[in-house]
């Protein structure tokens, strides 16, 4: 009856977010907020709270990270990422600046304690990948001079997420300063190792990986990624930080074929994990934080905004591009919920997780719009002198495709 009970609820939930996909896409908008709202409705106060199945969707919800953090190491290789890193490194510390601080700050006001607000200065940080790229296809954007900035941006914050992720998993975990900083040491070793490997020797790696038959190449990347990332977590490491260091090393054909075979899988288990993060939400907590979310939404859409602008404008792209780049920049989406999800289950504070729910909400509506209607706006709001563009300078493209 267990199991029975178990295959209706989980079928249940895999036809839900098929048909909410389907809705999305009828309305080219991100399933992420009908993800979360869906949990939300089949958790802990909602409408028909689930029973047998939580256990087997918080595994699928693990997998779902994993397989998110693969996907995006495979976009990019080894050397990719160090050029980048070179490139546009003060884009990056500008981008840390302007928006994880207002997410600590919050946080402190809110009297949530140090922890919490380093948590919370990861949720307002990090942009979501997911939801911008399929925002820049949307808009027909992807060709445009300024996407390799947008694309500069987020993989530099993908790139410290690998530094963030092991020094949040210590802190949540209550690790001392000491146990703090050898993991921290860990993981970047782990990340230093992976790197110089993957630039020597990446096409050996990828070339012991590769297979002509799908079935056998969908096995071994799927199992060399769940098997370090277990690796990882048992280290102390985040599971997350295992599964992108994988992608990253693996390149060329192999990372081609992986990214084709594994994009169904991830988007089926990435939509299990948004579910799982609104199962542990109780929808009656969600309107005490919702000024404190809808205050925190505003003012780093703003940030945001600020540092797509400067990082294009150092990029010598003109100011109609410039607005473009942080119009496309707002949305937060699948990694705050990762970051805030490590709070949640870490028990720090009980109103941290519904209002990172709020917020993501929120600015994954909002980032599609400010995507679209930023430039027209800034356009009519600027004096005419100030679109005159300025000479640019070809900025370098990023990603495995050069987009």
């Amino acid at each position: 009856m267990h199991s029975a009970v178990l295959l209706i609820e989980f079928g249940s939930i895999i036809l839900g977010l098929g048909l909410l996909g389907r809705f999305a896409a009828r309305f080219r908008l991100s399933p992420i907020p009908l993800y979360l709202l869906a949990g939300l409705a089949f958790g802990e106060g909602g409408l028909l709270p689930l029973g047998a199945s939580e256990e087997f969707v918080s595994i699928g919800a693990e997998i779902g990270v994993i397989l998110l953090l693969l996907m995006l190491g495979l976009e990019y290789t080894a050397g990719d990422l160090v050029t980048n890193l070179k490139a546009h490194y003060p884009s990056g510390l500008v981008d840390g600046a302007l928006n994880a601080l207002p997410g600590a700050a919050a946080a402190l006001l809110l009297g949530w304690g140090p922890v919490a607000a380093v948590v919370l200065a990861g949720v307002t940080w990090i942009s979501s990948s997911g939801v911008i790229a399929k925002v820049l296809g949307d808009l027909g954007r992807v060709g445009n001079r300024e996407t390799p900035v947008i694309l500069s941006v987020l993989v530099l914050e993908d790139l410290a997420m690998a530094v963030y992720l092991p020094i949040v998993t210590a802190l949540v975990a209550g690790a001392g300063l000491l146990a703090g900083s050898l993991t921290l040491a860990i993981a970047l070793g782990a990340a230093g190792l992976v790197l110089f490997t993957a630039v020597r020797y990446g096409r050996l790696i990828s070339r012991f990986v590769s297979s002509d038959d799908p079935e056998k190449l969908l096995l071994v990347v799927l199992g060399l990624t769940i098997l370090v990332a277990g690796v990882a977590q048992q280290l102390q490491v985040s599971a997350a930080v295992g599964a992108f260091l994988v992608g990253i090393a693996l390149s060329g054909e192999v990372a081609e074929g992986a990214h084709t075979l594994l994009s169904p899988l991830r988007d089926l288990f990435a939509a299990v994990f948004f579910v799982f993060f609104g199962l542990h939400t109780d929808p009656a907590s969600i309107p005490p934080v919702l000024l404190p979310a809808l205050a925190l939404a505003l003012v780093t859409a703003a940030t945001k905004i600020a540092t797509g602008y400067w990082a294009a404008r150092r990029a010598g792209i003109s100011p109609k591009g410039r607005w473009r780049t942080g119009g496309a920049l707002v949305a937060r989406g699948e990694f705050s919920i990762v970051i805030a999800g490590l709070a949640v289950s870490g028990g720090i504070e009980p109103s941290l997780g519904p209002l990172a729910t709020a917020y993501v909400l929120i600015l994954v509506i909002l980032g599609p719009l400010t995507a679209r209607y930023t430039e027209p706006l800034a356009t009519k709001l600027t004096p005419r002198r100030a679109n005159t563009p300025t000479a640019p300078r070809v900025a370098e493209p990023v990603g495995r495709d050069g987009a």
